[in-house]
């Protein structure tokens, strides 16, 4: 254990002490003598964006439900609390047990956004645990990570041991019992390493080496070790319905992103939106009975006392018992003002009388994502919206009180045109109008429209992973563009810095090659790459031109569908023909249905899993 005296002194100095303590709520603390595995979820930026993860309260609980596995939590602590940590000595610790990181067996990061790669680095070194994991030997804890990033794990190939390919409570359940055997029979890494990558999902980057041909591109992977398979299949749940749930999750001292009980009603997408790497990632859509959620948001608001309720997926609205779910939710919890929202709603789909319902605990804005201007543009996303069915909502929504609209739009979309990107500009004034045209004794507010444009990004497993991302001066002039087209104070315009989206580029596509640049960027001071007030961009160019790499080969070129990509050797069940299908309909703006409507074979039918596949 760290000296706790002399953290408690030094807290005192730190701008968010809580951020620190633990100790809250529904933490679980256990006796160390009656533990064979320790492990610490990391998560790679502060307390108040990890605590809000769901995927962390759902595993943390699910280990520790474990006699002989205790989870702590970690969380990177902000840069003035790391200054404290590094000028007293005092190595990145456990919440629980404020014993050091070095004394757990099994250190798991998620990985949720490529800009969160450095603090995975800035974390290891705090907790004085070399980066690279060639340089740490067999006293050192097992480094693992998961999450959607892992999807393409070769740029951290050379820092991370194990990767856990898809969704993570059956087979951190597996991998964390094998490590328990490795113990108790004294094996060495290696043969711990070499036992694991035979459980589905695992795979281990030191058994693999890649060989490149004289263009940079992939030639071909080489097996080392004759235990790694030569495709590593990513996990999926089978039986939805019945996976682990916790029945409590931490309360935290301070506020965080999301101060409330989050229901995972459903996993999987319907909707095949090309740019969406979760859509095609989470596949089969799967759904929970609304008997079983009930029970579980009783158990959970029970065990905390939020006063708000989140039912949380890809798309609410695509549950085939929504309505039947929020009514039973909302009676149960009206007379307690426990706020229900529903806060993954598409346009097309939307139930007015049941969010009329639903606001009348707490009110809120309404937040919309058309994605482009243009219908040609949102048929090459596969958006499967008309403006029709856009505008039509919306005034529904003003005609119901509403006067606050959020507009989500995407910038820098395959065989974009400068006329779609005027259209989002179009479609924004659509709306304002929309509010205005009624009769004056209708309008009542103060109508706000707030139109973000991210830039895009193109990630692996999707459609579009062989695009070519925008240039930055492209997606500067377009950005541009709008913000001197839309002048109108009822139209509040902003977008993402798109440096930011050309480093997130390089990682999401990046190969090994890229690993060295990473911890050469992270020695220079990049950390918190995801926070603009600590973004480096600068560093990040000098870092690649010093390591030799052209980040324009990871981000602006368009690869061929023959070409190996880094991450062609994970089986996530969706096929790359498919991909590829995809990828050649966008092109001609031709769009693919539903997967209610109409299997469009993706390949994950072909698994037998629970969801809509029709061919299951």
């Amino acid at each position: 254990m760290i000296n706790t005296k002399k953290l408690d002194k030094l807290l005192l100095k730190a701008e968010k002490p809580a951020r620190y303590i633990g100790s809250e709520l529904n933490e679980i603390v256990k006796n160390k003598v009656d533990i064979d595995v320790r492990f610490a979820f990391a998560f790679p930026d502060v307390y108040e964006v990890g605590m809000s993860h769901t995927g962390m309260h759902i595993l943390y609980n699910l280990l520790n439900e474990q006699e002989n596995i205790w989870c702590e939590r970690v969380f990177a602590p902000w840069v003035d609390m790391e200054n404290i940590m590094r000028e007293n000595d005092i190595p990145l610790y456990a919440l629980e047990s404020k014993d050091e990181l070095k004394e757990f067996d099994i250190i798991g990061f998620t990985l949720q956004y490529e800009m969160s790669f450095t603090n995975v680095l800035n974390m290891l070194d705090l907790a004085n645990i070399p980066v690279r994991s060639s340089d740490r030997d067999d006293s050192m804890p097992l480094i693992i990570a998961g999450g959607p990033c892992s999807s393409n794990p070769e740029p951290l190939y050379n820092v991370i041991d194990i990767f856990v390919m898809g969704e993570a409570e059956e087979v951190i359940l597996e991998l964390s019992n094998l490590y328990a055997e490795k113990k108790k029979n004294n094996l060495t890494k290696d043969e711990f390493l070499e036992r694991a990558c035979h459980i589905e999902g695992i795979y281990v980057p030191k058994f693999y080496d890649v060989v490149y041909n004289e263009d940079n591109t992939i030639k071909e992977r080489v097996i080392l070790n004759e235990n790694a398979p030569k495709i590593v299949k990513r996990r999926i749940i089978k039986d939805f319905d019945n996976i682990y749930y916790p029945k409590k999750m931490i309360v935290p001292y301070i506020n965080t992103v999301h101060d409330r009980v989050v229901l995972e009603i459903l996993r999987g997408c319907i909707r095949g939106c090309r740019f969406c790497q979760a859509g095609m990632l989470y596949r089969p859509f799967r759904e929970k009975k609304v008997d079983t959620l009930v029970k579980q948001a009783e158990n959970l608001i029970d065990a905390t006392g939020h006063e708000e309720l989140t039912l949380a997926s890809l798309s609410s609205s695509d549950h085939s018992c929504i309505c039947d779910l929020s009514t039973q939710l909302l009676e149960k919890y009206e007379k307690r003002k426990i706020g229900i929202s529903l806060p993954s709603l598409r346009l097309d789909s939307i139930t007015f009388d049941l969010i009329e319902k639903l606001q009348e605990v707490k009110k809120s804005g309404l937040t919309f994502a058309p994605e482009a201007g243009t219908q040609r543009m949102r048929d090459v996303i596969n958006k499967n919206l008309t403006e029709e069915q856009i505008l039509n909502p919306v005034k529904t929504a003003f005609d119901l009180g509403w006067s606050t609209v959020k507009l989500y739009f995407m910038i820098g979309l395959p065989t974009e045109t400068t006329e779609d990107v005027m259209a989002i500009k179009d479609l924004a004034y659509k709306v304002k109008d929309l509010f205005f045209d009624r009769p004056k004794e209708d309008i009542k507010g103060n109508l706000r429209v707030t139109v973000s444009a991210a830039c895009f990004v193109p990630k692996p497993f999707t459609p579009f992973q062989w695009v070519a991302q925008n240039t930055m001066e492209e997606f500067y002039d377009k950005a541009k563009m709008l913000d001197r087209e839309i002048r109108d104070k009822k139209v509040v315009y902003n977008y993402h810095a798109p440096k930011t989206s050309y480093i997130e580029a390089v990682f999401a596509r990046g190969d090994r090659k890229v690993a060295d640049v990473l911890i050469k960027a992270w020695e220079k001071g990049c950390k918190f790459d995801g926070w603009n007030e600590w973004f480096k961009f600068n560093t990040w160019m000098e870092t690649f031109e010093e390591i030799g790499v052209d980040p324009d080969f990871y981000a602006t070129r368009r690869r061929e569908t023959t070409e190996n990509l880094p991450w062609d050797f994970i089986d996530i069940g969706v096929e790359k023909s498919f991909l590829i299908k995809e990828y050649e309909q966008s092109l001609n703006a031709c769009t693919t249905p539903n997967c209610k409507e109409k299997c469009s074979n993706c390949g994950i039918n072909k698994k037998k899993i629970g969801g809509v596949c029709t061919r299951v």
